[in-house]
């Protein structure tokens, strides 16, 4: 099969993306000649495109033309002006509502359950910290527990300490500082902690622990300020993580349904490709677990901004599409008081890698959420209360976004990239899967799943799609161990903060 030298994604389309770099002179489809060299995933303009004309790409326009642009130019960041955004408060709803979503190949996996909510991909001792003063004195004590204390349980994972940069010198009772406090009494509650939380507590901070739990007694909860003494206070810590690895050392993996699986999809590091090939298997992958029953959860809220029409369409009722809107309209606000708007989000990464625009960075964001219908809409670290496909509003920051999803329950999180991206969480899996086939080469054993082939014509959607899906189940079961995860690549926990700091 020969290698194709462009990509167009809809007939309409009078763009097309390089598979490859394109040398000057070369005919890529009859009467079409490059003007110029086209660097591999940037646009190619399939017609003479005139000053103040459209530039149409996955059948949307991402921009007008702010100069005349010659059949078979390069096009680039800089000749695209940026339309307005869609509106959010006159969004048509349920109008592409698709039950035919592809049957998934598998419909249990073995995970560990638990009294309520969704089950666990891995059983790990879980350590909350109420404020970042305690940091230092909890990570001295998470040291020693893995060497002394871990060995002696081999059924728990691991410890997973949860550090931020919450808890004093903020204003605890400003309105929006409901972010971080829900998103701080969520991640207590996660799925791969198995209800034997830790919290620790320095004891003279505004988030006290009664604000995140309702497990403040001595079985719970350590305050440093109480101990005589570091040693003292260290010993406190492993005694408590003592008696919960061995309560944790009991869980076993048993069989269950999909329906107690609850998976993030994020992106980051995106290039022209992620739309095309790394974000759609993700999709479709999305789609196999929701007709499975389980839950997936989308997020960036700046990343489907100018596609959330198209969102709406699938919103199952009024209730959903409204609150969708709600969800666009308070992160418009919280940007203009910023003095910026949605295009302040493309990076100079995703415009070497042939993103011109924030329209055309949504429109390949929004794919990785595939075409089921859409359930719920959360606001930031909110749980979820129904089962099947979630939007999550979070900022697109991936260090933000994950543990904005992490606080909402997910497991597990799929993470596409195009430019490339070490990032990962150490409460759950993140499996990395790139959009070509020169990121896995220059980074094979950071990235999981290479869906160039895509692009290459080597494999079809569906089939890199089922794959995906597998490779989920299969670290979900722990039979997998991403590389993220293998390397212990754990980012910093940045919970999303909009409220001011003292």
């Amino acid at each position: 099969m020969t290698e194709p030298l462009y990509i167009r994604i809809k007939p309409e389309d009078n763009v097309a993306i390089a598979v490859h770099k394109i040398a000057a002179g070369t005919e890529i489809m009859p009467g079409i000649v490059t003007r110029e060299e086209i660097p591999q995933a940037h646009k190619i303009a399939l017609a003479d495109i005139p000053k103040g004309g459209a530039i149409v790409r996955y059948g949307v326009v991402l921009g007008y033309a702010l100069q005349d642009i010659a059949c078979g130019g390069w096009i680039n960041e800089h000749m695209l002006e940026l339309p307005e955004p869609p509106d959010v408060d006159h969004m048509e709803f349920g109008t592409n509502i698709r039950t035919d979503l592809p049957k998934p190949e598998r419909t249990t996996w073995m995970g560990y359950r638990n009294a309520e909510g969704y089950a666990g991909t891995r059983n790990y001792l879980g350590i909350v910290t109420t404020v970042q003063c305690v940091e230092g004195v909890v990570n001295v004590a998470a040291d020693r527990i893995r060497r002394d204390i871990l060995p002696k349980y081999p059924n728990v994972d691991d410890i997973v300490v949860i550090n931020h940069a919450y808890g004093c010198g903020v204003a605890i009772n400003a309105p929006e500082a409901k972010v971080p406090i829900r998103a701080l009494t969520n991640i207590c509650k996660h799925p791969n902690f198995g209800g034997e939380l830790m919290v620790i507590s320095l004891g003279c901070e505004k988030l006290q622990p009664e604000m995140i739990t309702d497990r403040t007694d001595a079985d719970h909860l350590i305050v440093l300020q109480n101990y005589k003494g570091f040693e003292n206070m260290v010993r406190a810590i492993l005694d408590m993580a003592d008696k919960k690895l061995a309560k944790l050392n009991e869980r076993r993996r048993e069989e269950l349904p999909l329906s107690d699986l609850l998976i993030g999809m994020q992106c980051g590091g995106s290039d022209a490709f992620s739309g095309v090939t790394a974000n759609p298997s993700a999709g479709y992958a999305s789609d196999m677990l929701v007709a499975g029953g389980a839950t997936v959860m989308f997020s960036e809220v700046t990343e489907v901004r100018d596609g959330v029409h198209l969102l709406a369409e699938r919103c199952v009722s009024k209730e959903v599409c409204d609150r969708l809107s709600e969800e666009m309209k308070w992160y418009d606000n919280y940007l203009a008081e910023g003095q910026v708007d949605r295009s302040a989000n493309p990076t100079p990464g995703n415009k070497k890698g042939g993103l011109s625009n924030i329209i055309e960075k949504a429109m390949g964001s929004i794919a990785k959420s595939g075409t089921a219908p859409i359930v719920e809409v959360l606001s930031p670290a909110e749980r979820p209360s129904r089962k099947g496909l979630i939007y999550a509003a979070t900022p697109a920051s991936d260090i933000v976004c994950g543990p904005s999803q992490l606080a909402s329950g997910i497991t597990l999180q799929v993470f596409m990239t195009g430019r490339g991206t070490p990032y990962g969480m150490a409460a759950a899996p993140v499996i990395k899967v790139c959009s070509r086939t020169d990121m896995k080469e220059l980074w094979p054993d950071l990235i999981d799943v290479n869906c160039g082939t895509i692009a290459e014509g080597k494999q079809t959607l569906e089939e890199k799609g089922t794959e995906l899906f597998n490779c989920i189940l299969d670290t979900a079961e722990g039979k997998y161990k991403p590389y993220a995860e293998s390397y212990k690549l754990n980012n910093y926990m940045c919970f999303f903060n909009p409220a001011p700091i003292t």
